[in-house]
């Protein structure tokens, strides 16, 4: 694990490198969004995470590195993304997607920094078990073809619950249906994609797929914190640091940790275990360091505690409320049939409840409410009915795939139910509006969320 002096360093060492994104950058302070005083109320997982929120916080070298990730973007990612006044958006992502598919080497003219860019993608760590990432990808096709359609809504708005990580979203767009619609499907679409053989290979459609994601996230630090613009870094940080990342990357292997952990269970079975491997090397091809990516049930429920734990809970309703109240009016299928609607009104109530007991557990707050995600009347009887169907199918599935004569047929008709999923998805774009960041959108946005 790299020292702490070094995180540091390397925290303090963006303003150097890119003076043009972090020049106005001062690393010296600890923004407002990080809460690492006891005292502080910051997010919680739940109500019995205030035990290990102590003992974790209780540690000044944690406290330290919570803050670095705080301040840390994606330096490699960045380094490209700051190439978009000399190049222009658009080259910059036809070069990348052409040193996916071909290799930066068969690029011509590449910049340096898209050549740093693959190799560092390229070049795998020895802390990924890369002999576990096919069947991790093989566990995790039944979830993501079964159960994913019905959670990517209630998963995704769980990203919107505070006001410090969530206003980049807002400045994206987000608040708008349209493009809740499309961030839901891009989202959906990455994760859903790299379940598929052999798409985190070096060729393959994750690892091009992993590396927009990057671009993305680099573009919209970049278009934010250029010269000249008024984000509050004071307030909020810098915009969708590194460990922002990890909620999103790493939901599902939490879960399954947490659930471990109730059963008094320490260490995983060799599926999980695979399943675990796969997700730490799908997050470190978005960026994501070893230290944010555990590999035991204690070691990640810990990792999402600190993260919790160092975020300042805030509430705002003009941000928070509406980017959660857009995505879950969003019409999610491609078109407007009968069937179609059918399930977008399924999903829908599905979602609503599967967020209320999933992330607002124990909520004492009204946040619900608020969100305007509050349970109606008609919520839990089709969230139980629909949940027998899709947990009972999810069910029937894992027993097929343990029986020999039926796994690889069965592996292949889940392979099949996501290329149809992926066409439902549509083309993901990965792309970020330069307009949307203008000096009066961020002031505007820093003043709703304050």
């Amino acid at each position: 694990m790299e020292s702490l002096e070094a995180l540091q360093a390397r925290v303090v060492a963006q303003r150097d490198k890119l003076p043009d994104m972090y020049g106005n950058v001062d690393f010296s302070i600890t923004p407002e969004r990080f809460a690492g005083d006891l005292d502080d109320t910051s997010m919680q997982l739940n109500e019995g995470d205030r035990a290990a929120r102590q003992r974790l916080l209780s540690d000044p070298e944690t406290v330290a590195r919570a803050r670095a990730y705080t301040m840390l973007g994606d330096a490699t990612a960045d380094a490209y993304a700051a190439l978009m006044p000399q190049y222009g958006f658009r080259p910059l992502v036809s070069m990348l997607t052409e040193a996916c598919d071909k290799g930066v080497e068969n690029v011509p003219d590449a910049p340096p920094e898209l050549v740093a860019f693959i190799r560092e993608m390229e070049a795998t760590p020895a802390w990924i078990d890369m002999s576990l990432i096919e069947e991790g990808a093989r566990v995790s096709r039944n979830p993501t073809a079964n159960l994913a359609p019905f959670v990517v809504r209630g998963a995704f708005v769980a990203t919107f619950l505070n006001k410090y990580s969530a206003l980049p979203m807002a400045l994206t767009g987000t608040l708008s249906h349209e493009t809740a619609v499309r961030r839901i499907k891009e989202t959906a679409s990455f994760f859903t994609t790299t379940s598929l053989p052999g798409a985190l290979t070096r060729y393959g459609t994750g690892f091009k797929a992993a590396a927009m994601v990057r671009l993305m996230h680099s573009m919209v630090r970049f278009n934010i914190l250029r010269s000249g613009r008024s984000w509050d870094v004071n307030t909020f940080g810098i915009p969708v640091p590194q460990v922002d990342q990890m909620p999103a990357g790493t939901i599902a292997v939490f879960l399954l940790a947490f659930k471990l952990m109730r059963e008094g269970r320490t260490e995983f079975t060799p599926a999980e275990r695979a399943f675990v491997e796969f997700n730490r090397y799908r997050c470190w091809l978005l960026g994501l360091p070893e230290e944010l990516l555990p590999t035991t049930p204690q070691g990640i429920y810990d990792a999402m505690v600190v993260y919790s734990g160092t975020l300042r809970d805030g509430y705002d309703d003009e941000t928070c409320g509406a980017l959660v109240r857009a995505t879950m009016a969003a019409y999610f299928p491609s078109d407007k049939s009968l069937k179609s609607r059918i399930f977008n009104a399924l999903e829908r109530a599905f979602a609503r409840v599967y967020f209320n007991r999933a992330f607002l557990r124990g909520d004492k707050t009204g946040k619900a409410k608020k969100m305007g995600v509050e349970l109606r009347p008609y919520d839990m009887p089709l969230f139980i009915a629909l949940g027998l169907f899709v947990f009972g199918r999810e069910k029937l599935y894992a027993l097929a795939l343990r029986i020999p004569g039926l796994r690889d047929a069965t592996d292949r008709r889940l392979i099949r139910k996501i290329d149809k999923l992926l066409v439902e998805y549509g083309h993901a774009e990965y792309t970020t509006d330069a307009s949307k960041y203008s000096d009066d959108t961020i002031r505007t946005a820093h003043a709703k969320a304050a």
